[in-house]
């Protein structure tokens, strides 16, 4: 999918307990144990590649100093948005749209005009209602930066 970066909706502040912040190099270990233990082993190294940038290109959702959520860029290629992931007890809590539009927002201060969101699968949706995404013709996976993961092969 891919989303325009000048037409995104207003950053709106929490109004509660989380925070929506930049990952810091020094809380790798934390925040990629939370990804393993709640999501795949390709999203750690994604994400360890995103924290490991001089300005890392990794958010993260922390409540009581605890990670429940993240959100990367630049990670499987440059100008893509992702991977992202919320803990399944924080969800529908807006967790994810605010970790969606703190990273576009970064893109965009990067300089993007255009983030390509890869790999959707059954977030189309939220993507959808949340920055007005649409789909890239062509744009699947076995079409795209993804063609080169063994899984692929």
């Amino acid at each position: 999918m891919i989303t325009n970066l000048y037409r995104l909706p207003k950053l709106e502040d929490r109004k509660d307990t989380i925070q929506i912040k930049r990952a810091f190099a020094g809380d790798k270990g934390a925040i990629l144990n939370f990804i393993k233990s709640n999501f795949s082993d390709s999203w750690v190294y994604e994400a360890e590649h995103a924290i490991m940038q001089e300005v890392p290109k990794c958010f993260i959702a922390v409540e009581d100093k605890k990670v429940i959520g993240f959100a990367c860029y630049d990670s499987s290629a440059k100008g893509f948005f992702g991977p992202i992931g919320v803990h399944p007890d924080y969800r529908g809590k807006n967790v994810g749209q605010s970790l969606l539009l703190k990273t576009l927002y970064a893109m965009k201060e990067y300089g993007y005009g255009y983030a390509v969101i890869g790999w959707v699968g059954d977030a189309e949706m939220f993507y959808r209602k949340t920055v007005d995404a649409e789909f890239i013709k062509g744009g699947n996976p076995e079409n795209s930066v993804y063609s080169n993961m063994i899984l692929m092969s």
